[in-house]
């Protein structure tokens, strides 16, 4: 359903041992906890965080997984509810799984005709793309399709955005496709709305402060991210904070081998600090 990305290296950098205690602040369907769970055997915990309910509900339950319905931005609470410690390393994993792609239903592909969702969990919110695409002002979609979409043709898109629902709501994927120009790749587009949708960068700056407080000594703190403007807050996080010593300089990539087997984790880089 979702290959871990970087599992091998993840393992390698968190270096789990027996009985210590773990965070997947992004659990997903389990693929890393469940090599940490194995590592850190007979009495090691990992307390697994996942915002989608759906996911969630799928996960499969194991022995000593203290599994959550909930997100990263809230790992403090998370941790101080379920007296869960002390914190031997914490896992950020914060691609999008190929389930989100392709089985939620949620408009998070630009290849399936779907309902321009993109909400992780739509329970706990209420902007989706829809209401984005069809009543943001034309400076506000511009804006984040640049800032967050990284797209220099932001101002072109938006505009076409904004003509076409005079017309009828924007509704679908493809609906939004369409009004794409043919040389633009329609996936950074996708993007910038996805991350407005979920509040993805400002839940990671969070989570990272959460994070380093909640850490024990010598702990841990491994990040995967997937574009760059996710690896530039890491980066600078790590970089910046008196705290942590990094033990990436350099972020670590999928090798040659991962790759063959797992095209999506293509961009996938790794960077893990220790707290002092």
């Amino acid at each position: 359903m979702h290959t871990p990305v970087l599992k091998k290296e993840v393992l390698e950098y968190l270096d789990p041992k027996p009985n210590q205690n773990f965070i997947d602040a992004t659990i997903g369907f389990g693929g890393h906890a469940s090599a940490i769970l194995e590592k850190t055997a007979p009495e090691g915990k990992v307390l697994g965080i996942e915002w989608d309910k759906d996911v969630f509900e799928k996960l499969e339950k194991r022995d000593r997984l203290i599994a959550v319905n909930d997100s990263y931005a809230n790992l403090k609470e998370v941790v101080e509810k379920h007296g869960f410690g002390p914190v031997d390393g914490i896992l950020f994993d914060l691609g999008i799984s190929s389930w989100d792609l392709e089985e939620s239903g949620r408009g998070f592909s630009f290849q399936k005709d779907e309902p321009l969702d993109m909400r992780f969990n739509p329970e706990g919110n209420t902007l989706t793309a829809q209401k984005i695409v069809n009543t943001w002002q034309e400076r506000e979609i511009a804006q984040i399709l640049w800032e967050y979409g990284e797209e220099r043709f932001s101002r072109v898109i938006a505009r076409r955005i904004v003509q076409r629902r005079k017309e009828s709501p924007i509704m679908t994927t493809f609906e939004l496709k369409e009004l794409i120009p043919k040389r633009i790749k329609p996936h950074r587009v996708f993007q910038g709305l996805r991350i407005a949708v979920n509040m993805e960068l400002e839940n990671l700056k969070a989570g990272l402060e959460q994070a380093l407080e909640i850490l024990g000594e010598n702990g841990r703190i491994a990040v995967i991210s997937f574009h760059s403007l996710e690896d530039r807050i890491v980066k600078n996080f790590f970089k910046d904070n008196n705290n942590l010593e990094r033990l990436t300089k350099k972020a670590i990539k999928p090798s040659d081998q991962e790759l063959e087997k797992n095209y999506r984790s293509r961009s996938a880089k790794l960077r893990v600090a220790v707290k002092k």
